[in-house]
């Protein structure tokens, strides 16, 4: 089982496929499984996927104070550097993509093509100072209650609508029994303070930026602005909700390994 070290923090990863190399950060009270499982097998044939797990996430220790975007960034820099690759494609997801976009914009020889979903530049913003602050309470008080908001704002309405009652019974047990609570608490945190706006001008590696159209989590117009202030990144919309990875993996993965194989032939995107 790999683990990559920082001065900070034991930080647990996987690798799977082969081919060009493929780094996926997962989103804030997930980890590189839960948030990536579902595309893995559409991307493996292709790529060598990473999943690093950030503090707070998965088999990750760290000291357990505050989370700091500069830890974080150096967090995947050393997965990547553990894996031997010095070059690699990489796809954010929510707070990933806050990360990635960081780690793109301070080493732009790194980063070969990126890929931001469902992501945020952060600043002052009331509304996610609100959201965050209340994911903070319901961890604190009711994680069965937190587990049921996280699918209710989440997901697409029609999506969620189509879901059987059982399933989706299953899937809060599951949240609630797989969630890292604590080091959610951690990332939500980061969520509220962290600001990336003045670092998105420096990033020089081809971008996608994709949104939900469906997202009240990150709505599409804290997405829009990574897309309007990356020079030349495209900007697209799925029709989903913020859990992206789990309503539309395959189309997802499509969308990605697309955009990442393009950037590497050099061929402008259909």
């Amino acid at each position: 089982m790999p683990f990559a070290n920082t001065p900070a923090a034991r930080v647990h990863y996987t690798v799977e496929g082969s081919g060009p190399a493929l780094l996926l950060l997962h989103g804030t009270g997930g980890d590189g499984f839960s948030h990536w499982g579902q595309l893995l097998r559409h991307l493996t044939p292709a790529h060598t996927v990473i999943c690093p797990d950030y503090a707070g996430s998965g088999q990750t220790t760290d000291s357990g104070e505050p989370l700091q975007l500069d830890d974080l960034v150096a967090q995947i820099a050393a997965v990547a550097d553990d894996c031997g690759q010095a070059s690699f494609d990489l796809v954010g997801y929510s707070l990933g993509a806050v990360i990635a976009a960081a780690l793109a914009a301070r080493y732009p020889q790194r980063v070969r093509s990126l890929v931001l979903v469902a992501g945020f530049a952060g600043g002052p913003d009331s509304r996610s100072e609100l959201q965050f602050g209340l994911w903070r309470e319901l961890i604190a008080r009711d994680q069965a209650l937190m587990a049921r908001f996280i699918l209710l704002t989440g997901c697409n309405p029609q999506w969620l609508s189509a879901q059987p009652s059982a399933v989706l019974e299953k899937r809060v047990a599951a949240i609630v029994k797989f969630t890292n609570w604590a080091g959610m608490a951690r990332q939500a945190d980061l969520d509220a303070r962290v600001d990336i706006r003045a670092e998105l001008a420096l990033i020089q590696a081809p971008t996608l930026v994709i949104a939900g159209s469906q997202d009240q989590m990150v709505p599409r117009a804290l997405t829009q602005v990574l897309a309007d202030e990356i020079a030349g990144a495209v900007f697209q919309e799925l029709n989903t909700g913020h859990l992206m990875p789990m309503e539309q993996p395959e189309e997802l993965a499509k969308v990605v390994s697309g955009f990442a194989t393009a950037v590497q032939n050099l061929k402008p995107l259909s």
